[in-house]
């Protein structure tokens, strides 16, 4: 293949393109960079290709620093080497390009190990490791592919000013944006130039990492130290949003930003974009294009100095969730000079940056963004004792933040009354109207957060007709019109029309489950070579046909309650294996379930300490809090100190003392940190914590990893990459061989393979929104408003028929919140026809209710 050169024209003006870590991360993403390079040449420019590391990476790198300080170090060491000596294999280059960069971090790691602890500089180092060794292989793969592509070191271009305490210092250098002559020089001596995002050098020639985000910050600060023409961020989603489209599939594309308003997009809560990234093109004012690597052709969001849609209006909705509020009250305020002073500068001693602040004659209000800052319970703690001597402290944990971003907020304040009036009956802790008048916030429970926004972005964009700014929806972006990621695989159901149908006519709602699609779910965990064990939780979905079928099929159980012992034992007879998790279960469950040889698991000291003759000489597991939680949503998320599961990591001598006190051994050990997660390193992280607690109890043979194995529940998502997972969970085995690893799926063995159909009753108009009644409800399906779940929804009976129609699926409950669908697009239903809410095979019948006497859905198990 000819190679492509442009060393021999060095006037071609710079345009800088950077890679996000999901935008690098496969073969064919490097096929769209490449094509990218190809069409920046084709236009007369000199490509600078920034890459981020692989997805994931940084994350592994971290745990394998946390992990180094005890010394096993070894497990994540081969997880890493594997996963880029696989990929190069997948780009077709040598791995021997990272040979150095690998054997590096080994001794990085060792070094760590036999010291016990990672200095900023050390962790700055191993951090810098995910881009070096990615871009080492991108580079050689777009050689490979016949352009003039070269390598280049980004930390001989960015320079740190070096100031600050080690860990701003390494951890979270800043590097000045100014034009840089003598590099652009240098570099129009390459043709393509590939280079890392987020790592720097400080002024001693040490390595710094400019924080997380930093990738977006170094292809900003490339630009304006070349004088690009422009600087394109590529990743996963086309561009900015109105509001976070994977919660909102209604969200409007913004086609057109200047920066001010793109910053206080980004840093409200919108993560396409890091805010620190604006500073160094606006200062340059050099256009910032963010495109989507998927769908290269199409249209993004475009930043620059003068961007059209400058009158007064709302933009965007941001959200940021999990903060932690601080209410500082005290009489002594009133006319005291320098009360401000003092109490802020407690934040700023103890490293605390304060995100919005309220104040009033005697009190203060401010919130902690824990994405800002290390909240953890003993930071809080010196938070409240040093604040002690200046005002009456309180925190308030669970809070969420609402943002309404866009210029000129204080010029329509009047238009706003409808907005203000969805407020009436939610607590709100502050109001906060920024300065800059680009935003008015408001501060309510997290819990609110998530329907407040459904409503706020119906009401200030449902109406509004595409223009300069305001682009198409992202349903009907990535809906049934939208390009296609790979071929689509038709679900179950769209083959067994027929058959729903008929299950239909005896009567609605109705909940059914696909047999078949369960056993091929449970067959696919069952191959997975290093997992021994697979156990249904049972909460999922306990119907009586599916628990026989999956006993069939080989799976043993895990339950949370005597009832849920019983249905196994009703349904699959004494033969298969049962695992008793109970929460705060009383004396005598865990007393039956002992007589009843079921295996007890045990996440709390209080049974041990008050009830210790119960579990003399018994085997036990123990569940424990691995400190932090995962998930879709903050009520799935299982760990961590504000999770009401396992015992923490302090309290395992105590256990252990307890257990020998009556003879009992500890045999397994589960941790599940939450459901809904589609990274395969969250088990392979949980399998690395739990086989270091190992070491306290000598006679652990089993670690359970959990479940929480997520399904997408959007068409045309990508799922759980089972082969990954595999592969992750196989390096755990290599390395502790004696140990049986295994999983606790629910939801992934069942949601997919189940659909609740349910009639259409009536129909509404009220303005521009139609309701559509249905006879199921929130009684019936309680994830949408528990949840924010998302199901899609489809009109079984005019499969072929255009979805013409925007409406809003809702139940018959006597409930604002009995909604189970918003803003779909449907054929526009008529009464008594059937639609199908798939995805519904966990926790939807298990969870229904007989709120207002409605009565349970019918539940029927198809074995076609």
């Amino acid at each position: 293949m000819a190679t492509i050169t442009i060393t021999d024209s060095p006037a071609l003006p710079f345009v800088v393109l950077k890679f996000g870590g999901t935008s690098v991360s496969s073969r064919e993403r490097f096929v769209t960079i490449t094509e990218q390079v190809r069409a920046r040449l084709a236009e007369g420019l000199r490509p600078v290709v920034v890459c981020s590391a692989l997805s994931g990476v940084t994350n592994a790198l971290e745990a394998l620093l946390d992990a180094s300080t005890t010394g096993a170090q070894a497990v994540h060491l081969e997880a890493l080497r594997a996963r880029h000596e696989a990929f190069a294999a997948e780009l077709g280059v040598p791995a021997s390009l990272v040979a150095d960069e690998l054997a590096e971090l080994d001794r990085l790691a060792t070094g760590v190990a036999l010291v016990g602890e990672a200095s900023p500089r050390v962790r700055a180092r191993v951090l810098a490791k995910g881009e070096l060794l990615l871009t080492r292989l991108g580079a050689a793969f777009l050689a490979a592919q016949g352009l003039d592509a070269h390598w280049f070191d980004a930390r001989e271009a960015l320079r740190s000013d070096g100031r600050g305490e080690d860990h701003r210092r390494f951890l979270s250098a800043h590097v000045h944006g100014g034009a840089d002559p003598a590099l652009a020089a240098r570099l129009a001596a390459f043709g393509v130039v590939v280079t890392q995002g987020f790592v720097a050098q400080d002024p001693s020639g040490a390595t710094a990492v400019l924080g997380r985000g930093g990738s977006d910050t170094s292809g900003a600060l490339f630009a304006a130290k070349l004088g690009a023409v422009r600087c394109e961020i590529w990743t996963d989603v086309p561009g900015m949003f109105t509001a976070d489209p994977h919660r909102l599939p209604q969200a409007r594309l913004l086609k057109a930003l200047d920066y001010a308003e793109a910053q206080e997009i980004a840093t409200m809560g919108a993560r396409v974009l890091h805010p620190r990234c604006l500073l160094p093109v606006r200062e340059a004012r050099i256009p910032l294009e963010i495109r989507c690597t998927p769908h290269p052709s199409m249209e993004g969001t475009r930043i620059t100095a003068d961007a059209p849609g400058g009158t007064a209006q709302v933009k965007a909705l941001s959200t940021r969730k999990g903060l932690v509020l601080v209410s500082m009250e005290t009489l002594g305020m009133w006319q005291q000079v320098g009360f401000l002073a003092d109490v802020f500068g407690v934040f700023r001693d103890l490293g605390l940056s304060v995100d919005t602040v309220s104040t009033s004659e005697t009190e203060v209000t401010a919130t902690l963004d824990p994405a800002a800052n290390h909240l953890d319970a003993e930071v809080l703690a010196e938070l409240l004792v040093r604040l002690e001597p200046h005002c009456r402290a309180e925190l308030v944990h669970g809070a969420a933040s609402i943002s309404l971003v866009g210029r000129g907020i204080r010029g329509i304040l009047h238009r706003l009354s409808p907005v203000l009036e969805l407020f009436e009956e939610h607590r709100v802790h502050l109001v906060s109207q920024a300065a800059s008048d680009l935003n008015l916030t408001f501060v309510v429970d997290d819990a609110t957060a998530e329907r407040l926004v459904v409503r706020l972005h119906q009401l200030l964009f449902s109406h509004r007709s595409t223009d300069e700014v305001l682009g198409p929806r992202w349903q009907e972006l990535f809906g049934s019109g939208a390009p296609k990621r790979s071929r689509r695989v038709p679900p179950w159901y769209e083959q067994h029309r027929d058959a729903l149908l008929a299950v239909a006519a005896q009567g609605t709602p109705v909940y059914v489950t696909h047999g078949p699609t369960v056993d091929d779910r449970l067959q696919g965990l069952q191959r997975l070579p290093a997992v021994s064990r697979v156990l249904y939780a049972m909460k999922a979905n306990p119907q009586h046909a599916l628990v026989a079928r999956l006993a069939r099929g080989g799976a043993g159980f895990e339950t949370v309650s005597p009832g849920e012992i019983a249905r196994v034992r009703d349904a699959a007879g004494p033969a298969p294996f049962v695992l008793f998790t109970p929460n705060f279960a009383p004396r005598h469950e865990l007393a039956d379930a002992l007589s009843a040889d079921v295996q007890v698991t045990l996440d709390n000291l209080h049974p041990l300490e008050r009830w210790p003759e119960l579990f003399a000489g018994r085997e036990l597991f123990l569940r424990v809090d691995p400190g932090r939680g995962r998930g879709h949503h903050a009520h799935v998320r299982t760990a961590g100190a504000r999770s009401k599961f396992g015992v923490s990591p302090d309290q395992l001598g105590r256990v252990a003392e307890l257990a020998a006190a009556v003879g009992a051994k500890i045999t397994g050990l589960h941790a599940h940190v939450g459901s809904g997660i589609l990274d395969p390193v969250t088990w392979s992280d949980t399998a690395a914590f739990l086989a270091e607690v190992a070491d306290r109890f000598p006679d652990v043979r089993v670690l359970d990893l959990g479940g929480g194995l997520g399904v997408p529940d959007r068409p045309g998502r990508p799922g759980l990459d089972l082969a990954e997972l595999g592969q992750r969970l196989a390096e755990v085995k290599r390395a502790h061989p004696d140990r049986a690893l295994w999983l606790e799926p629910g939801r992934y063995l069942v949601a997919e393979a189940g659909v609740l159909l349910a009639t259409v009753t009536q129909v509404k108009r009220k303005g521009d929104l139609v309701y559509v009644g249905v006879d199921a409800g929130m009684h019936t399906l309680l994830r949408p408003t528990l949840y924010g779940a998302h199901h899609p929804v489809v009109a079984l009976e005019r499969p072929n028929e255009p979805a013409d129609a925007v409406v809003t699926v809702v139940g018959p409950i006597c409930e604002s919140g009995d909604v189970l669908a918003r803003d779909r697009r449907l054929p526009m239903p008529r009464e008594g026809e059937v639609l199908l809410f798939a995805v519904t095979g966990a926790y939807g019948a298990s969870m229904a209710s007989n709120y207002n006497l409605r009565g349970l859905p019918r539940e029927v198990v198809l074995d076609t």
